[in-house]
C-alpha cells in the first residue's frame, strides 16, 4: 500500500487521490473561485497555459519548484483542475492539447527521479500494468501514435500474443503518452455558464496569447510549404475530384488552423461538383467553432490521416513529424531559410524584385498564397 504525502498530491494532481483532497476545500467550485485561493488559482493556471503555449515538446521542462507551506501545495493542486476548466470554456482544441501534452511532460519530468513504489501506483492508476515489460497492442496504439521516432512504430516492436514488449527505459515515455491520451480524452468538460464567466477574463488573455502564438507559428499561409497529403486534397478539390467526409475535414481543418479565413477556405469548394454554399458555410463554421458551439477542431494527426487511406506521397519530412501542421511549420521555416539565403547571396537581384513588386500596383505577385476563385488578383492572407 502507498502512503501518498502532500508533495506527491502536487507532483501528480491527475490521481483521484489529490482531486479529492483538493474537493474538500470548499462547498462548490463558484464559490472556491471567489475566494483568495482561488483567484490565486486562476492567475497560476494561466500561467501553466502560457507555459503550455511555448514548450515545444521536444526536451523534458524544468521542475516545477513545490514550495513546502500547505497553501502553497493546495493551489499547484487546484491549478490542475481549474487549467482544465479554463481550457474547457475556451473550446479550443488546439489549446487543449498543449496544456495535456505539457501536464503530461511535467509528469514525466517527476518520474526521472521518482522512487520504484510510486511510479508502480501511478501506472496503474492510469491502466498499465504495475510490474512487467509490456503492454497489450490496444493500449499501445494510440500511445504510439503520437510519437514520431521509428522505434514506436508497431513493425518495430516486439509482439507476443497481443502485448507490445517495451524496455525499461521506455516505460515512463508510455506513461508520459499514455496519461496525455487520457486528458485529452476527457476534454473538454461540461463546464456550466457560470463557471466559464467567472473565468472569462482569464480566457480572453489566454485566447489572445494563442492568437499570437498563431500568427508566430504560421504566418502568412504559404501553400507550397503544406503537406503532400493536404497538397492532394486540394488538388482533388480544383480538379472536381471526389472528396471523403474524413479528407473535407481533415483540409478544413488544417486551412483554418493556419489561419486562413473562413471565407477564402469556402471559395475553394466552389468547384466541387454539386457544390452547396449553404451546407459547407454551415460545415466549415462547425469545424472553425463558428457555428454556435464553440468547439473548435484541429485537423487530424498523421495516424488518423493513414488509417484514413488520405496520407498519400510521404517525403522526407513526413518522417519527422506526427501532424500536419508541424510539416507545415518545418517546411515553412525551411523555404524561409532557403529566400533569405537566396537574398543574401544576390542582394541586387533582391532588391531589383523588391523595386518591380512595390512598383505594382496590383498586387498580384504573391505565388505561395492561394488565390482567391472569385478574383482574378491574389491577395496576401491574413492570420486570424
Amino acid at each position: 500500500m502507498v502512503t501518498l504525502d502532500l508533495k506527491d498530491l502536487a507532483k501528480y494532481p491527475f490521481l483521484k487521490e489529490s482531486q479529492t483532497y483538493i474537493g474538500a476545500i470548499s462547498s462548490s467550485l463558484e464559490h472556491y473561485l471567489e475566494s483568495t485561493g482561488g483567484r490565486v488559482a486562476i492567475r497560476e493556471a494561466m500561467l501553466m497555459l502560457e507555459h503550455a503555449l511555448s514548450f515545444s515538446g521536444k526536451e523534458t521542462p524544468s521542475i516545477p519548484e513545490i514550495p513546502p507551506e500547505k497553501e502553497a501545495v493546495m493551489t499547484i493542486i487546484a491549478t490542475y483542475p481549474v487549467s482544465r476548466i479554463m481550457v474547457s470554456c475556451a473550446q479550443d482544441r488546439m489549446l487543449i492539447e498543449r496544456l495535456v501534452r505539457y501536464q503530461a511532460w511535467v509528469v514525466f519530468a517527476f518520474l526521472q527521479d521518482e522512487e520504484p513504489e510510486i511510479k508502480r501506483f501511478i501506472r496503474r492508476s492510469i491502466g498499465l500494468p504495475e510490474t512487467g515489460m509490456d503492454i497489450s497492442v490496444i493500449d499501445y496504439i494510440p500511445v504510439a501514435s503520437r510519437m514520431a521516432e521509428e522505434r514506436w512504430r508497431l513493425v518495430n516492436r516486439v509482439v507476443e500474443k497481443g502485448k507490445v514488449r517495451i524496455r525499461p527505459e521506455e516505460y515512463d515515455e508510455i506513461v508520459r503518452e499514455r496519461l496525455r491520451y487520457i486528458m485529452s480524452r476527457n476534454l473538454p468538460l461540461k463546464v456550466p455558464s457560470r463557471i466559464c464567466d467567472q473565468v472569462k477574463p482569464a480566457i480572453e488573455r489566454i485566447k489572445a496569447e494563442w492568437q499570437k502564438k498563431v500568427l508566430e507559428e504560421f504566418g502568412q499561409v504559404e501553400e507550397s510549404a503544406f503537406p503532400p497529403c493536404m497538397q492532394a486534397i486540394l488538388g482533388a478539390l480544383t480538379g472536381h475530384g471526389h472528396l471523403t467526409h474524413m479528407a473535407r475535414f481533415a483540409v478544413t481543418a488544417f486551412l483554418h488552423n493556419i489561419g486562413m479565413d473562413n471565407t477564402r477556405i469556402i471559395e475553394l469548394y466552389g468547384s466541387v461538383p454539386n457544390f452547396d454554399l449553404r451546407k459547407t458555410l454551415y460545415q466549415v463554421e462547425h469545424i472553425s467553432g463558428r457555428g454556435g458551439t464553440s468547439n473548435e477542431y484541429i485537423s487530424p494527426l498523421c495516424a488518423t490521416m493513414r488509417t484514413h487511406g488520405i496520407c498519400v506521397h510521404p517525403d522526407s519530412i513526413c518522417s519527422r513529424v506526427t501532424h500536419p501542421l508541424s510539416y507545415y511549420k518545418l517546411k515553412k521555416r525551411d523555404l524561409n531559410k532557403q529566400k533569405y539565403q537566396k537574398q543574401v547571396k544576390d542582394p541586387d537581384e533582391s532588391m531589383k524584385k523588391r523595386v518591380e513588386s512595390e512598383g505594382d500596383q496590383s498586387d498580384t505577385n504573391t505565388p505561395d498564397c492561394i488565390p482567391s476563385s472569385t478574383d482574378n488578383k491574389y491577395k496576401d492572407e491574413k492570420s486570424t
